[in-house]
């Protein structure tokens, strides 16, 4: 029998006790892992619960198509969109989302005060799902426009559904079952798990299911960026990476070497500002200083005033220090209205004159 057959006249949920509260870092743990898995699909398990997600819809079974990567299909689905466009072909997403992620979350939200829902949606579903769509698919979109297209990106992402996005309400919805102790629709439950375990990014149509694998490797920094250094970040089967630093896309030449091979010169070349920012934050001045040759503005005692050109969006104006005891030298960045290394000194430290400094450090 349903659970959804017990008695659903009882006292909604208004509060946490201390030891489900303790529960929540465990729920959201558990679901992050589902979510950045990276073992191949069954696509056995993958294929039964797509022909269970169309008879959920009244539709007979489609044809699945298995893609490596999002880029293999989506190359696909653009060569072939006049097809899909029509009714025949037309999106079953929404469709999919209202008889099952919201009829879930209704049956849910019965049973549990509304200002608690929202309160456990703030601590479980948000937090998984802004990582994974911030920290992923835009980047993934940004990359893929050049080859794609921006408007037919547009409609594709919103065409289907993201198994990995849908991990976050799967984490909410499972907190509610087994810690609340929620009623639910057992057939309906078991479903949306298979299909958030064994499909990923997939494209639903009236007679035909597309499937894109999951990829093999995902690397995430401290705070859930796409991360990795001197190799891609995220990688598919057929070849299809992203390189990304701290969750800012990189060219492969920037992405496939360590931070310390990175050259000063890319500055110049680079358009990308947050990519710009980037190479500054890790090539550091003191190294773009001597590379690029900067220009010798004022000096006052071992500090030196310089400027560079070309290398930002507004010339760059840098405090260089040589350390008279080891030879070191160090570089700071300082406002354009700067007018000599003194002034420099002084808005570095605060507005104290150089003068004023009885050891220079």
């Amino acid at each position: 029998m349903s659970r959804l057959d017990g008695d659903m006249s009882r006292i909604k949920i208004e509060k946490l006790t201390p030891e489900q509260e303790a529960l929540i870092p465990l729920y959201s743990e558990k679901w992050r892992k589902i979510a950045v898995a990276t073992q191949p699909i069954d696509r056995q398990k993958a294929s039964e619960t797509i022909k269970e997600v169309y008879a959920l819809m009244g539709l007979s079974e489609p044809e699945i198509l298995f893609y490596d990567s999002p880029y293999e299909a989506l190359k696909i689905l653009k060569k072939k969109h006049h097809q899909f466009c029509t009714n025949r072909w037309s999106s079953l997403s929404n469709q999919l989302k209202s008889q099952l992620l919201t009829q879930l979350e209704s049956e849910l939200l019965s049973q549990v005060e509304s200002q608690l829902f929202t309160q456990l949606e703030s601590q479980l579903l948000q937090p998984l799902k802004e990582k994974l769509w911030e920290s992923f698919y835009p980047q993934l979109k940004r990359y893929l426009e050049q080859d794609i297209g921006n408007s037919f990106l547009n409609l594709a992402f919103s065409e289907s559904v993201k198994s990995e996005t849908w991990a976050g309400s799967g984490c909410l919805f499972d907190f509610c079952i087994t810690a609340l102790d929620c009623h639910y629709d057992e057939k309906n439950w078991s479903l949306f798990q298979s299909l958030v375990k064994n499909t990923g990014w997939t494209f639903y149509y009236n007679k035909i299911a597309i499937i894109c694998n999951r990829p093999v490797k995902l690397s995430f920094d401290s705070d859930n960026r796409l991360h990795a250094e001197g190799e891609a970040a995220l990688q598919y089967a057929d070849g299809f990476s992203l390189y990304s630093y701290h969750g800012v896309t990189l060219p492969e030449k920037y992405g496939k070497l360590q931070p310390h091979q990175w050259q000063a010169q890319w500055l110049i070349e680079e358009r990308n500002a947050e990519v710009r920012r980037v190479l500054v934050q890790e090539i550091g001045y003191g190294r773009i200083s001597q590379e690029l040759q900067a220009e010798t503005l004022d000096a006052w005692q071992e500090y030196t005033l310089l400027k560079i050109e070309n290398a930002d969006v507004e010339p760059i104006f840098l405090l260089k220090m040589t350390c008279p005891s080891t030879g070191c030298t160090y570089a700071l960045r300082v406002p354009p209205d700067v007018q000599s290394a003194r002034e420099a000194i002084s808005w570095v430290n605060w507005g104290v004159d150089a003068a004023e400094f009885s050891v220079q450090t």
